[in-house]
């Protein structure tokens, strides 16, 4: 008689661990299929935050920047060049666009975006060194 009870138990025990298993196995499917789509969107993943921040920086130094914008500081502390505030907010916004493309049609994401990333560093470069006291 106690056989039969402890029989009745383990085969409870493993029904259990059976359910669990069963729950584990469709958890681990939707994670998959989340890492799946993760993956295949990648490239827009990557690009969202970069264009965001691209146009902001835009839209700041549109804001902000002289209506000449010196570029290639001297020794001297004169400026080399001078361009247009509309070709120092375009340019790279046009720079970090045309990188992104390139990620689109590469299929090595990463170096075209982390070159995208360092791109953002040319809006703020152009900002830092034309700052004027008013």
């Amino acid at each position: 008689m106690e056989n039969a009870g402890s029989i009745v138990n383990e085969g409870k025990g493993q029904t259990g661990i059976a359910k669990v298993k069963t729950v584990l196995g469709k958890i681990n499917r939707v994670i998959n299929l989340i890492g799946l789509w993760l993956f295949r969107l990648r490239k827009l993943v990557l690009a969202a935050p970069v264009v965001y921040y691209a146009l902001k920086l835009a839209e700041y130094n549109r804001e902000h920047l002289p209506e000449q914008v010196g570029i290639n500081l001297q020794a001297t502390g004169e400026f080399a060049q001078y361009i247009s505030r509309n070709m120092a907010v375009m340019g790279p916004l046009a720079l970090t666009g045309g990188c992104l493309i390139l990620m689109f049609c590469s299929r090595k994401a990463m170096y075209s975006w982390s070159i995208s990333v360092f791109t953002l560093a040319l809006p703020l470069l152009l900002l830092f060194s034309n700052a004027y006291p008013t």
